[in-house]
C-alpha cells in the first residue's frame, strides 16, 4: 500500500484538538472523513503531535496508507476539495517509504506562540493570539528562559495528565523576540526539541510572562524549574496563540523543505 506524507495547515477554533474523539469535531476527523470520500475506508492517519483544543497547525505533519497510487499533488489537491468548508489545508503532500512514520520519524518539532499586546479587543487576530493589554520586558523573558535551555527534568512545566514516560527532555531553543504585527506589538516564542510533554509549551510561555510583567524575576524561573513540582508552575496561558509550526525529519519530506 502506498504511504503518502501530507503536510497540513489548520485554524484550531472549530476543534477539539487534532485527534479524533467520537462525539467532536477533530483535525484527524476532518481528514479521515475526506479520505473516505477518495476510497472506501475506515482510514486511520499517523500524526507527528496531537495539538490540544484551539491550537493552530503551519506545519503539522501526518501520513496515510492508500490502495489506489495517487500522485501526492492531486491527492492533496482532492482532499482539499473534500475538506471544504473546514479551516484545514494539505498544503504539499509526498510519497514515502513503508516503514517512515510521521510521529515516530521525526527528530525535532518547532512551535511558535504569539501574544498581542494592545488594549482594543483583537479583530482580525481573534482567536490567533493570545492578547494582553500592557507591555513585556523582551529581555528579562530571555534570561528566565535561557534556565530551561538543555536536558531537564521538566515535571514542574508538564500537565498532570500527560501521558509521556519520563518528564525529562531537552529544550534545544527557546528564542523570544518582539515584532510589529498587523495588529500591534507581539511577542513571538520560537520553541524547538525533539519532543515536549503536555502543555509544556504553554506552561512555559505562561511563566515566562509573569517575568515580563515585573511579578517573576528570571531567577524566580531557575527555581520553579529546580522545584520538580507543578505547584510551582506560573499560569498555562490559552491554547489559541499557539502553533505547531514545523516537523523536522533527518531527511527532507518535501518539495518545499528544499526550498
Amino acid at each position: 500500500m502506498p504511504r503518502i506524507a501530507l503536510k497540513v495547515e489548520y485554524h484550531g477554533k472549530p476543534f477539539a484538538g487534532w485527534q479524533r474523539q467520537k462525539d467532536q469535531p477533530s483535525v484527524q476527523g476532518a481528514i479521515e472523513a475526506a479520505l473516505a470520500r477518495l476510497e472506501p475506508g475506515p482510514h486511520t492517519i499517523a500524526a507527528a503531535g496531537r495539538t490540544d483544543t484551539g491550537v493552530h497547525g503551519l506545519g503539522q505533519v501526518a501520513h496515510c496508507d492508500l490502495v489506489k497510487d495517487w500522485d501526492p499533488q492531486r491527492l492533496s489537491g482532492a482532499l482539499n476539495y473534500h475538506l471544504k468548508p473546514a479551516p484545514v489545508a494539505i498544503v504539499d503532500a509526498a510519497r514515502v517509504a513503508g516503514d517512515w512514520h510521521a510521529r515516530f520519524s521525526a527528530i525535532e518539532r518547532q512551535y511558535l506562540f504569539r501574544i498581542l499586546m494592545r488594549r482594543a479587543p483583537a479583530t482580525h487576530d481573534a482567536g490567533q493570539v493570545w492578547q494582553i493589554n500592557h507591555e513585556l520586558d523582551v529581555a528579562a523573558m530571555q534570561e528566565g528562559a535561557n534556565h530551561l535551555l538543555g536536558n531537564h527534568d521538566f515535571t514542574t512545566f508538564r500537565s498532570s495528565i500527560c501521558q509521556a514516560a519520563s518528564p525529562v527532555k531537552t529544550l534545544d531553543e527557546l528564542r523570544i523576540e518582539r515584532v510589529e504585527g498587523l495588529s500591534g506589538p507581539e511577542i513571538h516564542f520560537h520553541v524547538r526539541a525533539r519532543s515536549f510533554l503536555h502543555n509544556q509549551v504553554r506552561s512555559f510561555v505562561g511563566t515566562l510572562e509573569r517575568v515580563g510583567s515585573g511579578a517573576w524575576t528570571p531567577e524566580d524561573v531557575r527555581d520553579a524549574l529546580a522545584a520538580r513540582d507543578r505547584a510551582a508552575c506560573g499560569p498555562v496561558c490559552p491554547g489559541h496563540g499557539l502553533y505547531l509550526a514545523r516537523v523536522g525529519y533527518p531527511d527532507p519530506v518535501f518539495a518545499s523543505d528544499l526550498t
